[in-house]
């Protein structure tokens, strides 16, 4: 097997020979400039790039420079020699280390997600970064730096694979990368006017106004210096959401939801659906003019440590149309357990009251909520809890019932006064936070021993970690034996050809 084949027969293989110096270039760059600064500046003056009165200092400074870079190309190239990976016996294993050695493996049953990075200076050098997740990974994601693209599309393929259940895990058979139908693509303008009606610009033209105001009427021109430095965060902001919701699309597969992003660094990511863990549609006031929401869910991995590279990875749709919400829940959830999920979710979207079956807060409690008290309800279908809140910023959150950890009823002074209660139902971290507000607390109490006979039940019935082996066996791709003379071909099955 070649270095271009993926690691299905159990040996163990190198990442691409360029990795480490694509991670540590700026460091080499920094070494560089340090010891050669002189040299440089003498250079772009015109001159020589030794002057004439050389001195002992000079010498040494320009060997200990050629000394620190030699160190930091040597512990380059044990940092590439020492670091390999294994895929055998239902788990990944990376080997790293020279002088303090490490081995981190990962069951494949327990792959949550697998994300295919590309930062610009690996993408100018054709290679790409696999970074996958699993239910109990912690802080100890992995990562694979870097890999042939083709090559990373072939890995993630095959862990997917062996993950959903596609694939018996046998090392011999190497999964093929599965087609794709591309259902979804955001236009640039779109996502710019969504930036524009933001709720930052909101805040950001309120305090521009405000700050205005203040010095007109104290005489004083301070308060808009103050400005400054919230418009150069804003810009910053601004360009980090157009960076990454650039080229944004979403494409199916046997394999799961695949989505790309990204204008100088990109990112292809694919989520299997039985992997999101709960759902939140969101529709900021100003997004009501043209009717659009924003999908976020919670991925087991994608957790409270990831915050420090955006909120981007747990973005299934940055902004879109109702159609195309609708589109979506269906890849996540593809039963809703409703005859009508149109005029459900519709009311969970934007109803109030009891339309669409929804138990809301109380007339009693009005006084808590005057806005949102009509808003705040939930109903639970055969497979999944919605909960719906806000009148100005809407929200739906969708959390299936075998997703339900544990729950929590909270009830303070003021709403035992007025016989409401708070139900939060606990799930994997990240940007949803199932909360179900100021329902009655007969009600409350009556969903909470409802909701844990749901959750296990539904778990019951969750006979595998695989999550593609929970679906009938006619609906899963079929993965057909390897051919003795070429690469191995995909047969799409029945569903595929519907959805093609």
């Amino acid at each position: 097997m070649t270095q271009e084949q993926t690691a299905v027969d159990g040996d163990w293989h190198r990442v691409h020979p360029a990795s480490p110096f694509v991670r540590g270039w700026v460091a080499l760059v920094a070494i560089v400039y340090f010891f050669g600064r002189d040299t440089f500046e003498r250079t772009l003056q015109g001159r020589a790039s030794i002057g004439d009165n050389i001195n002992e200092r000079t010498v040494w400074l320009l060997v200990g420079g050629g000394v620190v870079l030699l160190l930091a190309l040597g512990s380059f190239v044990l940092n590439w020699y020492f670091t390999r990976y294994q895929l055998a016996e239902g788990f990944v294993r990376v080997n790293t280390g020279f002088l303090f050695k490490q081995q981190r493996q990962a069951r494949l049953d327990r792959v949550q997600a697998v994300d295919i990075v590309q930062p610009l200076l690996a993408r100018i050098f054709g290679l790409a970064e696999l970074k996958f997740e699993v239910a109990d990974a912690g802080h100890s994601a992995m990562r694979l730096s870097y890999l042939k693209l083709a090559q990373a599309k072939q890995l993630r393929a095959t862990i997917l694979g062996r993950a959903a259940g596609i694939a018996d895990g046998s090392e011999t058979v190497e999964v093929p990368e599965a087609p794709e139908q591309v259902v979804l693509y955001l236009p640039p303008g779109r996502l710019v006017g969504s930036l524009i009606l933001s709720e930052q610009s909101f805040f950001i033209v309120l305090s521009a106004i405000a700050s205005v105001l203040i010095s007109v009427l104290t005489e004083s021109r301070a308060f808009i210096l103050y400005l400054i430095p919230a418009i150069l965060g804003l810009g910053t902001a601004y360009w980090r959401s157009f960076n990454k919701g650039y080229n944004f699309t979403a494409a199916i597969s046997p394999d799961g939801i695949r989505l790309r992003y990204g204008l100088l660094d990109t990112r292809a990511q694919t989520v299997p659906p039985g992997r999101i863990q709960a759902v939140k549609v969101s529709q900021p006031p100003l997004w009501r003019i043209f009717g659009w929401y924003r999908i976020r869910v919670n991925v087991a991995g994608y957790g409270e440590h990831h915050r420090n590279e955006g909120e981007h990875r747990t973005m299934l749709l940055p902004v879109g149309r109702k159609p195309e919400v609708m589109m979506m829940l269906s890849l996540v959830l593809p039963d809703p357990g409703t005859a009508d999920p149109d005029r459900v979710f519709t009311a969970g979207l934007k109803g109030l009251d009891s339309d669409g079956g929804f138990v809301t807060t109380p007339r009693r409690a009005w006084l808590l909520s005057p806005l949102g008290w009509r808003r705040n309800g939930f109903l639970a279908t055969d497979t999944a809890l919605l909960l719906r809140s806000g009148r100005w910023w809407r929200h739906l959150v969708l959390v299936p019932h075998q997703r339900t950890q544990s729950m929590a009823l909270h009830q303070g002074p003021l709403a035992r006064l007025f016989g409401v209660a708070d139900l939060v139902l606990h799930t994997t971290p990240g940007p949803v936070e199932p909360r179900l507000i100021q329902a009655g607390t007969e009600e409350a109490v009556g969903l909470f021993d409802k909701q844990a006979a749901r959750a296990r039940e539904a778990r019951k019935l969750q006979s595998s970690e695989q999550w593609l082996a929970q679906l009938p066996r006619a609906a899963r791709p079929v993965l057909p034996a390897p051919p003795t003379t070429g690469a191995v071909q995909h047969t799409s099955t029945q569903e595929e050809q519907d959805h093609g």
